[in-house]
């Protein structure tokens, strides 16, 4: 982006990324009293705007992160729509994410130690295990499955915080997206049996996956050859 563009109460700075549903900013609220913070702004894409099924994964998404507050969980600020368009404004971490890291240390021949890999997997235990535990307002289990534990959704900040990101498809007893017949939600590559079956699944599906995970980033190799 050569010059920042205004987005209702956000001011988007650069385009940090796009994926099959949104596109991801580094943003900058401001406020009164030349009140400024750093944000992320994921907006549904254009050609999507029009898809209700889309826009209700989208939402569920904001629903369901808004319930989670965690410190190895990004943290979802706020709901919104601009002009039609949707989008989900959330906390910006300064670095990279597990898949660019494990790249970029393979290129340069220097892997993450073992006792990094360990210790970012430990801490998205945590979130999972907060996560899988989560009750809604009311009191009631959510049975909250993330479903697309992957190194890509994992980031690691320059300061060291790991956080767990992209609710887009978990699946929540408070109305998740349901996988439909023949439709695989996540990615090949690290889905438990049940899953790419499409059979029921629950939180032990993201610890099969957080294990492929851990498997990676400790020998730089994939265990699956999935392309997903």
């Amino acid at each position: 982006m050569s010059q920042p563009i205004r987005f209702g109460k956000y001011l988007l700075l650069d385009k940090i990324g796009t994926g099959g549903m949104a596109e991801l900013f580094l943003a900058k609220q401001t406020g009164l009293s030349g009140f400024e913070k750093s944000v992320a702004i994921k907006r549904i894409l254009p050609h999507l705007t029009q898809g209700s099924e889309f826009i209700a994964m989208f939402i569920n998404e904001a629903k369901l992160a808004a319930l989670l507050t965690h410190q190895n969980i990004v943290q979802i600020y706020d709901l919104g729509n601009v002009d039609q368009c949707h989008y989900i404004a959330m906390e910006y971490i300064m670095g990279k994410d597990l898949r660019t890291v494990i790249n970029h240390g393979k290129s340069k021949n220097i892997p993450l130690s073992i006792g990094d890999a360990l210790l970012i997997v430990s801490k998205i235990c945590s979130a999972l295990d907060y996560a899988h535990r989560k009750k809604d307002l009311n009191g009631n289990d959510l049975h909250l499955v993330h479903r697309d534990i992957s190194p890509q959704n994992i980031l690691v900040s320059y300061e060291g915080e790991v956080k767990l990101v992209d609710f887009g498809i978990a699946k929540a007893a408070m109305g998740g997206q349901e996988t439909k017949t023949g439709v695989l939600k996540g990615k090949l590559a690290y889905m438990s049996p049940e899953q790419a079956w499409g059979k029921p699944v629950d939180g032990r599906t993201d610890l099969f996956a957080l294990g492929i995970v851990l498997y990676e980033a400790v020998t730089g190799e994939r265990l699956f050859s999935g392309k997903r």
